[in-house]
């Protein structure tokens, strides 16, 4: 960023920093919104796009060797007339990551002259000649579209991680169950809770939140079926650039016939048990003083602590009577356990949760409740296996992410393997938001980057409305807006435009 750019900025933050001052307002005898006599009249000269964002993002999909890569491991086209393989992937990529919640939007992108010079393109696909791209995949053609990305991947972890954050990659892997009205999809079926569509495996890398794999399957298939070749890709991957990996599931994932194999190899994992009989009963048959109470650290938000608002909905139960479960203390204890498919034993954490029962304000009984966790991890104690599997559930936000922030579940075709291929194509929006966020330098800033919903990351870094300029050889974005992370985005272009990862 140059010192003109930077010194523009300064002057936008300081004029918008004094227009929102505090300051003791006098009554006003109108309201704020006080524009009037509004008229539209069309630019003949300036042309603008709502998403001058975007840039950035086609500039990092060349020089990280996206676009290479798309057209050198897919070949559905027999000839290119006129787009490459690339030019549909990004497309449709492109269309997620500048707010579009369909592929009707498509025509909405097509139609406007502006946006395909941002892009350099005489011309982008249509909504139609997008569906027959998606059904020309094969089940390998979309294993090979993941490869392509995943190997970008490992050149990203190894050049913008740092030898600490890649001490350790984790893992995480569930399933989702994607919901769809129509009734004459190929491959959809009826889920455990009822609903009619797909449930799609998901493995993601918790350190930087990418989707490894998302591998789709009939909704009526169980969470783990068919994981464990997925797993055994994802680990190898993520090893050529992480010292250890560690796989972290929920109960459907305990595959206990593997987990000597894993351990030889070196891959750590823990995984929630089902509470068993046979576990319960070795729990309850633990002395007392091998339960140890479980003491949770209080989560505290930066700034002023603001004191704890009243529970309504606690309050609304007890005052009616209604039955209420109450948590009043957890426990933790641990001791060696062997699968019957093991050949050696593992730790085994047992927590117990002690319930109240309560009916109003009347105490009816107590309930004692078994949860309990299998690792061969050697490094964590027992409190911190409890924390560590927990923290699984950060997955859940990426799950919600992907279905509701880039609708990348949204299943449009009309048989599994193309909506399979639409899922992996619209999951690579996230993946470049995840990339651009490693380019970020400031820790903070990154970390802010990559947990931020999709939606939020949208408005303050892709919907920059921009003026485009061609001249020469050059396509210019120039700014007319500001927030406060267009510094933050000029920044990373610069990374961009410097990096070279091919």
């Amino acid at each position: 960023m140059n010192t003109y750019d930077s010194r523009i900025l300064s002057q936008r933050k300081r004029n918008l920093m004094k227009r929102l001052k505090r300051r003791a307002w006098e009554e006003q005898p109108r309201p704020m919104l006080r524009a009037h006599n509004i008229r539209y009249e069309m630019a003949c000269r300036d042309r603008a796009i709502d998403c001058g964002g975007l840039g950035a993002f086609h500039l990092l999909a060349q020089n990280v060797g996206l676009v290479r890569s798309l057209d050198e491991n897919l070949h559905l086209l027999k000839r290119h007339l006129p787009y490459h393989e690339s030019d549909h992937v990004l497309n449709l990529t492109y269309n997620v990551l500048t707010g579009g919640r369909c592929m009707d939007d498509l025509e909405l992108r097509r139609n406007d002259e502006t946006f395909m010079d941002a892009l350099g393109a005489q011309r982008i696909p249509d909504p139609t000649t997008e569906g027959d791209f998606l059904r020309r995949f094969s089940v390998r053609d979309v294993i090979d579209l993941m490869e392509a990305i995943n190997s970008l991947r490992v050149k990203m972890w190894r050049r913008r991680l740092s030898r600490s954050e890649r001490k350790r990659g984790i893992l995480d892997l569930d399933g989702a169950v994607a919901e769809t009205s129509g009734e004459c999809k190929e491959g959809a079926d009826m889920a455990y809770n009822g609903v009619w569509g797909y449930h799609p495996l998901l493995i993601s890398l918790a350190n930087t939140v990418e989707p490894i794999y998302l591998v789709n399957r009939p909704g009526n298939r169980p969470s783990h079926d068919g994981a464990v070749p997925w797993m055994d890709r994802s680990v190898a991957w993520v090893r050529q650039a992480f010292e250890t990996v560690c796989l972290r599931g929920d109960t459907d994932f305990a595959l206990t016939e593997h987990f000597d194999r894993w351990t030889k190899e070196g891959t750590q994992f823990v995984f929630g048990m089902d509470a068993r009989k046979n576990l319960i009963e070795a729990a309850e048959a633990l002395e007392k003083a091998a339960w140890r109470a479980l003491e949770r650290p209080e989560r505290r938000s930066e700034g002023d602590l603001r004191q704890r608002p009243v529970n309504v909905k606690e309050r609304i139960v007890i005052e009616r009577g209604y039955k209420n479960i109450v948590l009043e203390e957890e426990h933790v204890a641990e001791f060696a356990y062997r699968p019957g498919k093991c050949r050696r034993e593992y730790r085994l954490i047992a927590l117990r949760k002690t319930l109240a029962v309560m009916e109003g304000q009347q105490r009816l009984f107590e309930e004692p409740r078994y949860f309990f966790y299998i690792t061969n991890r050697d490094d964590l104690t027992t409190e911190e296996v409890v924390f560590f599997s927990n923290d699984r559930c950060d997955q859940e936000n990426l799950i919600e992410q992907l279905k509701n922030g880039l609708n990348a579940m949204r299943m449009p075709t009309g048989d599994l393997v193309s909506n399979w291929a639409y899922m992996v194509i619209a999951s690579l929006a996230w993946t470049m938001k995840a990339w651009f966020a490693l380019l970020v330098e400031k820790p903070a800033s990154r970390m802010e980057l990559i947990a931020m919903e999709f939606r939020r990351f949208l408005n303050n870094l892709i919907r920059i409305p921009c003026q485009i300029v061609r001249t020469g050889r050059r396509i210019i974005y120039r700014i007319l807006g500001y927030n406060g992370w267009v510094r933050t985005f000029l920044r990373a272009f610069d990374a961009i435009r410097s990096a070279r990862f091919t």
